[in-house]
C-alpha cells in the first residue's frame, strides 16, 4: 500500500474534501495546493499522477491529530532557578 493509497482511504473515511487537507496541513505550517493535492488523488497510469512523499503523508497525520483533538496545551512554566533543597536534619534531644 502507497502513501497515496493511505491518504485517499483516510480522505474517505473522514469525509474530506481537498480545502479541508489544505487547512489540516496549514496547522502544522506545512503548504499544499489543492491542485498537487488532485495529482496525488489520481491514478498512477494518469499522466499527472505525483507520489504522496513521506513529509507530506506524515505532516497530514501530524495536522489531523491537531485537528482532531485541538492543540497541545503549554507545558508548565519553569522557574529560572531550581527551587533551594530545605534539608531537615534531626536534632539532639
Amino acid at each position: 500500500m502507497t502513501n497515496n493509497d493511505i491518504l485517499k482511504k483516510l480522505r474517505v473515511a473522514l469525509q474530506l474534501k481537498d480545502d479541508d487537507i489544505v487547512k489540516i496541513l496549514a496547522l502544522v505550517d506545512f503548504k499544499v495546493t489543492t491542485t498537487e493535492l488532485g495529482a496525488i488523488f489520481r491514478k498512477e497510469d494518469h499522466p499527472n499522477y505525483k507520489e504522496c512523499g513521506d513529509q507530506l503523508l506524515r505532516n497530514f497525520l501530524n495536522g489531523l491529530i491537531i485537528h482532531l483533538r485541538g492543540p497541545m496545551e503549554k507545558p508548565p512554566v519553569t522557574l529560572s532557578e531550581p527551587p533551594k533543597r530545605i534539608i531537615l536534619r534531626k536534632g539532639k534531644g
